[in-house]
């Protein structure tokens, strides 16, 4: 499954795409009010993308076992200092109600804290390679 996102922002416009496979969406995300950057910052993001994967896995666990899930609420809070310092402190409670006994939705939601995909890219050290930089000049535009 190859995912990607794009952002694109220039003065008072932002821009953002996701792809997964192929498969392309746009998420509404208004610029900062000053027009430069997003108005959501990356931690923000970060967290949201930790919490969506677990409410997604949740989802498909619960199916592959045969359990029934009315709703799921992820909550996903952390800390992060100066610029280029890493997250710390990242802790994440869910609360969910199901079709089946409290031990096994208990186990459902430890099972699928071990198999969520972007909990576990952060739990290991994966590599992030800058591997191309395009720099235009305003004045040199055409």
């Amino acid at each position: 499954m190859k995912i990607s996102a794009r952002v694109e922002n220039t003065r008072d416009e932002h821009t953002v795409t996701v792809a997964t496979d192929g498969n392309t969406h746009s998420i509404v995300i208004p610029p900062k009010t000053s027009g430069a950057g997003s108005s959501v910052n990356g931690g923000e993001l970060l967290f949201l993308a930790l919490a969506t994967c677990y409410c997604n896995d949740i989802y498909r666990e619960a199916a592959n076992g045969g359990i029934e899930v009315e709703r799921v609420e992820v909550d996903v809070e952390g800390q992060f200092g100066g610029p280029g310092e890493p997250a710390t402190n990242v802790t994440y409670h869910v609360r969910i109600v199901a079709s089946a006994p409290e031990a096994d939705i208990q186990d459902l939601l430890r099972r699928t804290d071990t198999l969520a995909e972007i909990h576990n890219t952060l739990r290991v050290q994966t590599a992030v390679t800058l591997d191309r930089i395009e720099a235009i000049p305003a004045s040199d535009r055409t």
